[in-house]
């Protein structure tokens, strides 16, 4: 494997994310198991870096190991219900924006109303911990939507990896080729 394919962000040092499962969540670590079986170069363009899990907020990880702001990805879980059908989705959004929760993501799940889903619930049916979750290795039945600002040609996506003591770097087209990503113009707002 390559380390020329990696991408480079910060002081930080990253590593291709499968060689180092122990910094992945379970479900995480199986989706892209998965994800590079039908498509090789994910082994070698999805990479992975231990942080302190005190410092996994998008600020301070950005002010201590100089990343760029504009590379930090957002991951939000919203549910809303149409009659008994409860609607969920995985959304991922720049860090210089906000979800749009209340008008793009809830016309996109089809329901009245949506909202954040409480933190005990998401981490339990993600099998994620709070602060690390990501859009890769969601439950299957929830729909995966990526902010159409993640296409941009040398756009990269810092995230979760599952887990609070590590990030997830991938580059921004790749993410919006992943298995179940839908991606929507306007999904974050300007903060």
């Amino acid at each position: 494997m390559s380390e020329k394919t990696l991408p480079r962000l910060g002081d930080l040092v990253w590593e291709p994310a499968l060689e180092h499962p122990g910094l992945l969540a379970g479900p995480v670590e199986a989706a892209l198991r998965a994800w590079a079986e039908s498509e090789p170069e994910v082994a070698a363009a999805v990479a992975v870096t231990e942080i302190d899990p005190g410092h996994a907020d998008t600020a301070t990880l950005n002010e201590l190991h100089g990343l760029p702001p504009g590379a930090s990805a957002n991951c939000v879980v919203v549910a809303g219900k149409r009659g008994e059908d409860e609607r969920v989705a995985g959304v991922v959004v720049p860090a210089s924006t906000f979800a749009d929760v209340n008008k793009r993501v809830r016309k996109l799940l089809d329901v009245r109303k949506a909202s954040f889903m409480a933190q005990d619930r998401a981490v339990a049916e993600s099998g994620m911990e709070y602060g690390g979750i990501t859009p890769i290795g969601l439950p299957e039945g929830w729909r995966v939507l990526v902010d159409s600002r993640f296409m941009e040609a040398g756009s990269l996506a810092l995230m979760g990896s599952g887990v609070r003591r590590s990030k997830l770097l991938v580059p921004g087209p790749l993410l919006c080729a992943a298995p179940r990503v839908e991606v929507v113009e306007d999904l974050g707002i300007e903060r």
